[in-house]
């Protein structure tokens, strides 16, 4: 469930750093903030059980491929060398992911 909830924490980097390329209103504001707060509240939740450099090799790895990914889809440019160093990040950010071993009880949290 914590590496739940890194992922749920990355969803919410990618809202609050578009956020702070897109907002104007003051409502578009309030909602990248709340993000920041969710994201980091998530992210600081998640170090008391999980090894901390995969943890935000992680949800660093998985918050700049859902930026730039949305930002493809929202009319930056999509180029084959972007997309294939991408898919490399997130191969590299899985392996991390694989390779470290759940202290006892980090599974069940």
């Amino acid at each position: 469930m914590k590496w739940g909830s890194v992922f749920i924490a990355a969803i919410f980097e990618v809202g609050w750093v578009m956020g702070l390329k897109y907002a104007h209103s003051l409502l578009e504001w309030s909602a990248t903030i709340v993000c920041i707060i969710v994201s980091f509240y998530l992210l600081i939740k998640a170090t008391s059980v999980l090894p901390v450099g995969t943890l935000y090799a992680v949800f660093t790895g998985l918050g700049t491929a859902g930026t730039v990914t949305l930002g493809m889809v929202l009319g930056e440019p999509v180029q084959l060398v972007k997309v294939l160093l991408i898919m490399m990040l997130l191969c590299g950010v899985l392996g991390l992911k694989l390779t470290t071993g759940e202290k006892k009880g980090e599974a069940e949290s």
